[in-house]
């Protein structure tokens, strides 16, 4: 069945932006895995051919191009490409409405070139190591004296942690009844601000993920981003967003490692004959193929939803929620078709199903989803 969300300028955006991964990241991809991080090369290269902050208008280098399907399409091919790691979504779809919609004019002029042309690599620092999905119990101060604020703190699992040279931090400034949040612009090389070197994660070995630490560190209160104490709210329009597209991530993964198990089991001799002539194997393609492409609708449905303005945050849970929890479904039961060969390496589908895992986890766990399409859902239930 054929995809309905997409125009021609988005298909033509996809294949320059598949040949681009294929020449630029594909060769690569085993080099930055082992050292745990994207090559900075790598970045201006993409902010050359628009692929970086195209939101940003036109005046500092952006494309003003405000439509998620083509934030879809650099998502999905990324996934398709073999290419496991967070990198664009970060820079495209979670810190670019920050800079984009909420920064001051002065902000913009000094951090949306650099964004834009990738020789500005970004960071959002909101995880800690007693605070996750739970945002409400950071921690890390941001003391305001004068015309700086004073940050105390440490933030983990932050991606492009070790490299970023712009990192929004939400800190605690206390205002209203002390529980007012903050976002904070800290800039690479400000003193007390430091970091540590990449992270070993079980899986997504090239993606770049640090911890923080803030002592002392002295900013500008001209680096506050959005209203200073209300940091909650510019947050929480933000998640539906972050979390949509780490639904298209799944839904394209899952297409992935569907894939190839088809080609696998069509090649395949087990018994004397392909493995996809066996029943069972053969029910089992079917069953996935089907749940991915329903899930692949609804998705489709939240893309369209979020560009009219009308993706609610309890919709974009649900989305995240089914999306990675039918990833993990998928390449575990690609794996387990390719029998020993899928639990090595050097085969694509043992890294896809590692590096999937994440996926339930990170921008909400799948039980945190769950608890916001259940709240909504009861408290539209009338008395």
């Amino acid at each position: 069945m054929n995809r309905e969300i997409f125009e021609e300028e988005h298909e033509e955006f996809r294949r320059s932006f598949r040949r681009f991964l294929d020449v630029e990241a594909v060769p690569h991809a085993r080099e930055w895995e082992a050292e745990h991080v994207v090559d900075r090369t790598f970045w201006p290269k993409a902010g050359a051919l628009g692929f970086l902050g195209f939101e940003a208008p036109e005046r500092f280098g952006g494309l003003g191009i405000a439509d998620f399907r083509y934030n879809a399409v650099v998502v999905e091919e990324t996934a398709l490409s073999g290419m496991a790691g967070d990198n664009f979504s970060l820079h495209n779809d979670i810190v670019a409405p920050y800079l984009v919609e909420y920064a001051t004019e002065e902000q913009q002029e000094r951090w949306l070139p650099g964004f834009v042309e990738g020789t500005t690599v970004t960071a959002i620092a909101m995880t800690e190591p007693g605070a996750g999905s739970d945002l409400a119990a950071i921690q890390t101060k941001g003391r305001i004296e004068g015309d700086e604020v004073v940050i105390d703190g440490s933030k983990t699992f932050i991606t492009n942690g070790s490299q970023a040279d712009l990192v929004i931090a939400l800190v605690r400034t206390g205002e209203g009844d002390g529980r007012g949040l903050t976002l904070v612009a800290v800039e690479g090389g400000t003193p007390g601000f430091t970091r540590g070197t990449p992270l070993v994660k079980a899986g997504r070995m090239a993606q770049d993920t640090a911890e923080l630490a803030f002592s002392d560190c002295r900013v500008p209160v001209a680096n506050i981003i959005g209203e200073r104490g209300r940091a909650f709210d510019i947050v929480k329009r933000n998640l539906p967003r972050e979390r949509l597209s780490i639904a298209v991530n799944a839904v394209a993964s899952a297409r992935r490692g569907l894939a190839l198990a088809v080609e696998h089991a069509t090649t395949r001799t087990t018994f004397g004959k392909p493995l996809a002539e066996h029943q069972v194997v053969r029910h089992t393609l079917a069953e996935l193929h089907t749940a991915v492409e329903v899930a692949g609708s609804h998705v489709d449905r939240c893309i369209l939803a979020l560009n009219a303005g009308e993706l609610s945050a309890a919709e974009a849970a649900g989305a995240k929620y089914w999306a990675t929890e039918l990833e993990g479904r998928v390449l575990d039961e690609a794996l387990q078709l390719f029998g020993g060969y899928g639990y090595m390496d050097e085969y694509p589908i043992s890294r896809m199903w590692r590096d999937a895992r994440i996926q339930r986890i990170y921008g909400g766990a799948s039980a945190i989803m769950l608890d916001i399409v259940g709240r909504d859902l009861t408290r539209s239930v009338p008395a």
